[in-house]
């Protein structure tokens, strides 16, 4: 079943009842990412399913796609970086309760009440999926050509040798 995403989920009431979300966020509307993007076009198409594995653990899947427009590091331009990304959050209420999760599964703490802002995990989501250094792909590499004698400083005299050789050798 397919619906609109409320601001606010009961995490385990979505987990029993097996529900599934699918839409579209702006990327206005995520204030925590608008800091690490050149401007806030464009939207995140999401889908979100909650569910339990094989194993009988609670789980919510995200799976996400978006044009980020960040500012490549190479040539100071704005680029869309593409992401997609699936990922699968199990839930807990206790730290303890992650050495039971399966590698592939990355834990969510739950409060206690079990309330979930969907819209903040796949910001959440999109956050994780910006490069520490964006670089476009498409732009040329930056090389650059050092003359020889870089290095090689002139020697200077030193203003100073002059009074050394006025000075009297001690015996």
């Amino acid at each position: 079943m397919s619906a609109s995403l409320p601001p606010v989920l009961d995490a385990w009431r979505m987990v029993a009842a097996k529900r599934r979300f699918e839409g579209h966020l702006p990327l206005s509307g995520m204030p925590r990412l608008r800091e690490s993007l050149m401007n806030a076009e464009g939207d995140c198409r999401f889908e979100m399913e909650f569910g339990r594995d094989g194993l009988d653990l609670p789980y919510v899947e995200i799976r996400a796609e978006a044009d980020l427009p960040l500012q490549c590091q190479r040539t100071l331009e704005r680029f869309l970086h593409p992401v997609q990304l699936v990922q699968r959050l199990g839930l807990i209420t206790d730290e303890a309760q992650e050495a039971a999760l399966p590698e592939d599964m990355e834990p969510f703490l739950l409060q206690a009440g079990g309330e979930l802002h969907p819209a903040e995990l796949v910001e959440d989501e999109l956050i994780l999926a910006i490069p520490v250094v964006p670089i476009d792909p498409r732009s040329m590499e930056v090389t650059a050509e050092w003359p020889a004698d870089i290095g090689e400083e002139e020697v200077k005299p030193n203003p100073f040798a002059a009074l050394a050789a006025l000075k009297a050798p001690k015996k």
